[in-house]
């Protein structure tokens, strides 16, 4: 069983201590990872802050070095994509999909234009605005998109002239430390460290004295806990956490043009998607129609082992969400829920629950009050759209939603009274790396990528010059 080590100030460090990480398909481990301690922790901040010193001097070389681990990622992706298919579940052209992804985010903030504000140019006083980067950066990624989310948190840090010590999720770290691996060949060494292992090195991290910044994106109750490691040290934090996202139909729309849309939207990567639709909400004179081309759909999906041929879904990432999923699952049988597709494990060995729509239930059902993150999805009726917008925003979350219409612009007014991050009009989880990603409420703090995420890693300095 193969083993993979850490990146600490350029090397690779391995533990006679080790973890197993499990093949989800499976539900056995296929490989080992080192288990990262608090010495490690340690020297990992070290080698980071003393990168930072001459890291942050040099924007040019920066950006050069962006833009090369950009071609180390896309080098090394048919050796990556695998073992991040075996390690997280998702079909191999799905991971190939992810790392070319984290490619073109590095790529984007290598080029992204940075100048200062100038508040004052005159005969009496030159007065600027300049970003500075804070130091060194912790960055904590889950397991849904262990590589690309890594680069959504790298590619700004490092532009801003900060260093990274990053931990991936202890269900997902191989993908993350092979891609570490190859960012060595292009990086100076401890400018990127990458630490493997559980929780409890998460906690040691975050509360490390020379953290400066914490990047989290991972659940709610884990996220306050970020919040609260933080506080002591007054420590910048930015936030992305769950979504229990809804879509709402409006009445004009023709269920052949938006069936394909609504699924993927809900059951992109098994439904692992922060974003992902959570909750789908129809005109009831849509329906029946809207719920049979869902239905036909998810009987034509192929589920299975993301390293066979023309899989489509995968495997719910680990037992404890798939137990999760299942239990929710359950109660919604309970609760007087109906059962359109799906609904039971698929086999005997792995996390497998095939794409599962369940009509009949409302408000105070868990399966729509709470985030189920994997492949269940509740479809709600409604009579009057005002109704669908007020159970849509009635919730902690505030990540993502949608609206689908066949007019565009009555959509986007609709899509205005959504109290969340992002709303799209007839496509969901649409991102790219110049729009800024973020939640209200309880789904995070601060933003992700665009401008707007290369600010929250750094700090504002005014430099204030009297010329007469």
């Amino acid at each position: 069983m193969q083993s993979y080590g850490m990146l600490i100030d350029g090397r690779m460090v391995n533990t006679a201590e080790q973890d197993p990480v499990i093949n989800p398909a499976f539900g056995e481990p296929f490989a080992t990872c080192a288990r990262g301690t608090k010495e490690h922790v340690n020297q990992a901040v070290d080698a980071a802050a003393n990168a930072y010193k001459t890291w942050r001097k040099d924007e040019a070389f920066r950006r050069q070095k962006l833009n090369e681990c950009a071609a180390a990622l896309q080098a090394k992706v048919n050796d990556i994509a695998p073992v991040l298919s075996q390690e997280q579940g998702k079909p191999v052209n799905q991971a190939m999909m992810e790392i070319f992804g984290a490619s073109m985010w590095f790529s984007y903030f290598a080029s992204l234009e940075i100048q200062p504000e100038i508040l004052q140019d005159d005969g009496a006083k030159r007065i600027q605005v300049v970003r500075k980067p804070l130091g060194v950066v912790a960055a904590i990624t889950p397991w849904n998109f262990p590589v690309i989310l890594l680069s959504w948190k790298l590619a700004p840090a490092f532009l801003a002239g900060n260093t990274v010590v990053a931990k991936p999720s202890p269900f997902t770290p191989l993908s993350t430390l092979m891609a570490a691996e190859a960012l060595r060949e292009v990086l100076p060494a401890g400018v990127l460290n990458v630490l493997s292992g559980g929780n409890d090195l998460g906690a040691e991290l975050t509360r490390h004295p020379e953290i400066r910044k914490i990047s989290f994106t991972g659940s709610v109750a884990t996220g306050k806990k970020v919040m609260l490691a933080a506080a002591d040290d007054l420590k910048r934090v930015t936030l992305e956490l769950g979504g229990n996202d809804a879509a709402i139909v409006l009445d004009d729309v023709n269920p052949d043009e938006v069936a394909e849309g609504l699924f993927w939207g809900a059951f992109q990567n098994s439904g692992q998607v922060c974003a992902a639709i959570k909750r789908l909400y129809v005109p009831e004179q849509l329906h029946d129609s809207i719920v049979a081309k869902l239905v036909d759909r998810a009987k034509r999906t192929k589920v299975g082992n993301g390293m066979e041929p023309d899989v489509e879904l995968g495997p719910i990432n680990n037992d404890m969400q798939f137990q999760k999923v299942l239990g929710l699952v359950d109660d919604a049988k309970k609760s007087g829920g109906k059962i359109e597709v799906g609904g039971e494990r698929m086999g005997s060995k792995g996390y497998f629950l095939p794409p599962t729509i369940v009509t009949g239930l409302g408000a105070g059902a868990k399966l729509v009050d709470e985030e189920q993150f994997g492949t269940a999805l509740p479809i709600i009726k409604y009579k009057h759209l005002s109704d669908a917008l007020e159970q849509a925003n009635r919730t902690h979350y505030g990540l993502g939603g949608s609206v689908w219409s066949s007019n565009p612009d009555r959509a986007e007014e609709v899509a205005r009274e959504f109290e969340s991050g992002t709303v799209w009009v007839n496509q969901h989880i649409d991102l790219s790396p110049l729009q800024p990603f973020g939640g209200h409420k309880w789904s995070g703090i601060g933003v992700e990528n665009g401008k707007w995420g290369y600010n929250e890693f750094t700090q504002v300095q005014v430099v204030d010059t009297k010329r007469a």
